[in-house]
């Protein structure tokens, strides 16, 4: 059995005053959660956000890593970086930085990499865009970007690797790829999975859907057979939203 992961991405939200506000609200609303909880905070909150989760079922990450371990990169975290400030996760490859800031397969490839050798554990986004889903090309760009992302890998290292299928057409529009269509796409990122690593693999990968899950619409998502949990935006900002999801 695969243990459900609910991760929030707050993106470029929340001061640490806010954050912290947010998280002692949030902590005694899902300190009984079967899912395991996951808060991806901006650089500047994650100290903060691991002190104040020190003990508790929740995880901290950060929201992206540099595919390097130091130098000349103005502006880049490094791995190393985030672990020292309490991170255990880290999103890589999200659309928002593919789309924003010319994130590539090769650079989420890097990024990953990177986490891992320093025992981060990546929660690595793939997805397509609206035109590409209506021309019929959903099944070509997830399996680029997911082989694209894992090459050079070993089975070992997928033991702690996250998939996040996030539809770019769904990402903060209220629009959601219904359940069957985000299992679907979900159940053949699984399968890519196997032909690079086996079955064994796959079947213990943990895959998210990360495409305007809410409250709402949470409960449908779950009850599929692939989707192992989410990556929430917009309803992680609200810590009873949020909690909702985590319960779904």
């Amino acid at each position: 059995m695969r243990k459900p992961i609910i991760a929030g991405n707050w993106k470029m939200n929340n001061t640490i005053a806010e954050a912290q506000k947010l998280i002692g609200e949030l902590k005694p609303l899902v300190a009984d959660a079967a899912a395991e909880v996951v808060i991806c905070v901006p650089y500047t909150a994650i100290q903060k956000a691991a002190e104040l989760t020190a003990g508790s079922n929740i995880a901290v990450g950060a929201e992206n890593v540099a595919w390097a371990d130091k130098g000349a990169f103005t502006g880049e975290i490094s791995a190393a970086m985030l672990k020292e400030v309490g991170a255990t996760y880290v999103i890589i490859g999200h659309s928002e930085r593919r789309q924003m800031f010319g994130e590539t397969d090769e650079t989420v490839r890097a990024r990953t990499a990177q986490a891992l050798k320093n025992g981060l554990k990546p929660i690595v986004c793939v997805g397509e865009l609206l035109s590409e889903r209506e021309s019929g090309k959903t099944e070509e760009v997830v399996r680029r970007q997911t082989e694209g992302a894992f090459a050079g890998l070993t089975a070992a290292d997928m033991e702690n690797v996250v998939i996040a299928y996030e539809p770019v057409w769904a990402i903060g529009t209220g629009k959601t790829a219904t359940a069957e269509q985000a299992n679907e796409t979900i159940a053949y990122i699984r399968s890519v999975v196997k032909n690079m690593f086996g079955a064994q693999v796959a079947n213990a990968l943990r895959i998210q859907y990360g495409g305007s899950m809410n409250p709402a619409n949470a409960t449908a998502l779950m009850a599929q057979p692939d989707i192992d949990g989410g990556l929430i935006g917009g309803a992680s900002l609200k810590a009873e939203d949020f909690a909702k999801v985590v319960k779904y």
